[in-house]
């Protein structure tokens, strides 16, 4: 009896391949009742910058995209539910020298596979001081940078990457480890590391959403094939931890040039089930897509409320 393709010994389930994220946000919000579809950034080729010293006298910035917690944005916590009130809408900057707290409740990374207990899943500042303390980075630089999730492309390459570079050079950064977590994440820090490649500051971005990363077209991209939160690693594995980051670094060492995607190979789990899950339009009811509607529609009134005050 023939034997089919999917039935070969070893071959993998035929859904086993990268959540393709563009498609599934785009089919998700026309569902929930936003039918023009969002413009992804997107290029055909991407500027490089070969890293100018050993990395082991490189001093390296961390650029993240979660929040630093505040207690009065209501719940922020392992698997709060999306919490617009905790966005940011400005470039800030932190002390890499002291510890720090930072959340992702105001972003939409994978809340059914995942529940954001860890934080070095997101910000592996300490991985990085480990890496200082062990000499194989020169040092961390005296501060990291927040790089605000917008959805705006102009805003993000003519407001936020040009003040993040202006940040990275006043520190004398060599290079930049890029984190993002949610969809939108993933296209804002790939269109930061453009811009700070064309300053001169060799980047590499370390995330989950291939499709959307590889769309914008970076100089260096570790694809870790995770659920969306864990850019950095597993959560409270850190052997997942210091080898996605180890990858990451030797990214920055040895890319020929740009695009340069190198897949982790590390697994979530075996069964690759859980790729099917995240915005997938045939599983929900339209109970449930009505739902996702209306708090979709409140938290952007709460986000928006934000962003008045932060203006004001």
């Amino acid at each position: 009896m023939a034997v089919t393709l999917h039935e070969q010994p070893g071959f993998a389930a035929d859904d086993d391949v990268p959540i393709p994220y563009m498609a599934r946000t785009r089919a998700y919000y026309a569902a929930i009742g936003y039918p023009e579809p969002y413009r992804w950034a997107h290029h055909v080729g991407a500027p490089f910058q070969p890293l100018r010293k050993p990395l082991e006298r490189a001093r390296i910035a961390l650029v993240t995209t979660a929040a630093p917690f505040d207690p009065a944005k209501g719940d922020q916590g392992p698997g709060a539910p999306y919490n617009g009130g905790a966005k940011f809408y400005q470039v800030y900057d932190g002390d890499s020298g002291k510890p720090h707290d930072l959340r992702i409740s105001h972003i939409a990374y994978d809340r059914i596979h995942t529940s954001a207990e860890d934080g070095n899943c997101w910000f592996p500042l300490p991985q990085l001081k480990r890496l200082a303390a062990a000499g194989r980075i020169g040092e961390v630089a005296p501060r990291f940078f927040g790089a605000p999730t917008n959805r705006s492309h102009r805003v993000t390459i003519e407001t936020d990457a040009p003040e993040i570079l202006a940040r990275c050079r006043a520190d004398a950064v060599d290079a930049v480890v890029l984190v993002p977590n949610c969809p939108v994440c993933h296209q804002t820090v790939s269109l930061v590391a453009r811009r700070l490649e064309q300053g001169g500051i060799s980047t590499v971005v370390m995330g989950c959403a291939k499709d959307i990363v590889e769309h914008v077209a970076v100089p260096r991209f570790l694809f870790s094939d995770f659920p969306l939160g864990n850019s950095a690693g597993k959560p409270h594995d850190q052997a997942s931890q210091a080898l996605t980051l180890e990858l990451a670094l030797r990214l920055l060492e040895t890319a020929p040039g740009p695009q340069t995607t190198v897949q982790s190979p590390l697994r979530w789990r075996d069964d690759a089930a859980w790729k099917r899950d995240y915005n997938n339009v045939a599983a929900l009811s339209p109970e449930e897509l009505a739902r996702r509607r209306r708090e979709f529609d409140a938290q952007k009134q709460r986000a928006r409320a934000v962003r008045e005050g932060a203006a004001g």
